[in-house]
């Protein structure tokens, strides 16, 4: 595809042509994009160099600006919604990078899932594709006890022995699926399912009541980080709940522009997370959390649930913001040990953390944070993006893992399970030796010995 040329940024003509060609061939529906959203940019190019996809390929078509205005065309009708256009925009990370070097405000996240959801209606996509997003987004994530009983088979395959003999006979190679197997998340001995329902009683003083989102695959490939989470901030003066009807957040669906599922997931959340009072509602998941704080912008005015979603999105918290805010009492043991940090996306660039989790890394004693190079670009995991576009993935972990080396830090500590997952999976391709923490667990091995050892007592 060619570059496109710039766009008039105040031209009332064409922004008439553009709302009369709407009504005939543009996208429709209630997440069609406005004209203004389009509008702040100014096509002035500062996102190029912060975009992941712009970097590894130089096409305009596949840049922040290139891909506003194939929205923008496609809208118009001047451009089809068409194989090309697909592309282009799935190939987007969707990390929002451009968003933070924007002078603008544009809302890129906005505007790309929008164009997302306009694609899952027109655009008709290959039998193989319908029916595997059809089976993710609509048929497994929404419920719990289906994600349980696949997590088993995948826990079968890794443990019996069949995993091992897939890798080394080449059958996954010969299938195309060796990469994406590698990044496949480990599935815990035991899930976090049990934990629903519960409430931990803050040790010491009462400081905080706090709800505790699980997650959905997090609940079965990260149900020890979910339990590190609850122990500190029980050590900490939290009294967590973790309320029972909770479901998934939506995210990956929402990326996906399956938004009619990610609302309804939305809705669930809010009878789960509304139904009595905290001080905040807490997430270890940054990719979670960015989704989980625009409730209010997926369920729109016009829905009857969108004053509990702002109210909801005004509790939400990641749980590095809220301790770094809250401030650590539980005292911490000397851990001497070089570690450096790599920003989340979605927490850096969806919800403008920076400090927080640094803060809290740098208040273990005998910890000494090294900054990495390009540390607040991404490490190619990106929801899903790892799965359905898995080389662009690798060459981006290829690139993070250098830098990561480069620091001579044997630890590398993060604030998202999605960047957990690729960055032990990025330790083992390039045999760097260097173990990945979430932030929540450095600070959980930090905490006296014998003090974190198991989940403090549950009140039923």
């Amino acid at each position: 595809m060619s570059s496109p040329s710039p766009l008039p940024v105040s031209a009332s003509g064409v922004e008439a042509a553009a709302e009369s060609e709407r009504s005939r061939s543009g996208f429709s529906g209630p997440d069609a994009p406005q004209y203004e959203d389009y509008a702040r940019c100014i096509h002035c190019g500062l996102c190029l160099n912060h975009c992941p996809t712009y970097k590894l390929w130089g096409l305009e078509a596949d840049s922040p600006r290139g891909r506003i205005r194939q929205m923008l065309l496609v809208d118009q009708g001047a451009l089809e919604l068409g194989a090309s256009f697909v592309k282009h925009i799935d190939q987007c990370l969707d990390c929002r990078a451009c968003e933070t070097a924007c002078p603008s405000g544009v809302e890129y996240g906005k505007l790309v899932e929008d164009a997302r959801a306009q694609i899952e209606m027109h655009y008709r996509r290959s039998l193989p594709s319908r029916a595997a997003r059809s089976l993710v987004f609509r048929h497994l994530l929404p419920y719990p006890r289906r994600i349980a009983a696949a997590a088993r088979l995948v826990r079968f395959y890794q443990r019996s022995g069949l995993q091992r003999v897939a890798r080394a006979s080449g059958l996954l190679r010969i299938f195309g699926m060796a990469d994406r197997e590698r990044l496949m998340p480990a599935i815990d001995s035991e899930f976090f399912f049990s934990a629903l329902g519960k409430t931990f009683p803050a040790r010491g003083p009462r400081r905080a009541r706090v709800a505790f989102f699980a997650g959905c695959i997090a609940q079965v490939s990260f149900a020890e980080l979910n339990r590190a989470t609850i122990r500190v901030l029980t050590a900490n003066g939290c009294e967590v709940v973790v309320p029972a009807n909770q479901t998934c957040c939506g995210a990956l669906a929402a990326h996906a522009g399956v938004r009619d599922v990610a609302r309804e997931l939305a809705r669930a959340n809010l009878d789960a997370f509304l139904a009595e009072p905290f001080d905040a509602i807490l997430t270890n998941a940054a990719g979670c959390g960015s989704t989980l704080k625009e409730y209010d912008q997926l369920l729109a005015e016009n829905d009857p649930a969108h004053a509990r979603a702002h109210a909801f999105s005004g509790r939400m918290r990641d749980v590095t913001e809220f301790l770094a805010e809250l401030g650590l009492t539980e005292p911490l043991r000397d851990m001497p040990m070089r570690v450096t940090y790599q920003d989340s996306c979605h927490l850096l660039h969806g919800q403008k953390i920076h400090d927080a989790p640094r803060r809290l890394v740098r208040a273990v004693p005998g910890v000494e944070l090294v900054e990495m190079k390009m540390a607040d670009f991404c490490c190619g995991s990106a929801g899903v993006y790892n799965v359905t576009e898995t080389k662009a993935s690798l060459e981006l972990l290829a690139e993070k893992m250098k830098h990561a080396a480069a620091t001579g830090a044997p630890t590398i500590v993060t604030a998202n399970p999605g960047c957990l997952l690729q960055l032990r999976a990025g330790a083992e391709i390039h045999a760097t030796g260097q173990q990945v923490l979430h932030v929540i667990e450095l600070l959980d091995r930090a905490i006296a010995p014998g003090a974190s050892t198991a989940l403090p007592r549950e009140q039923s």
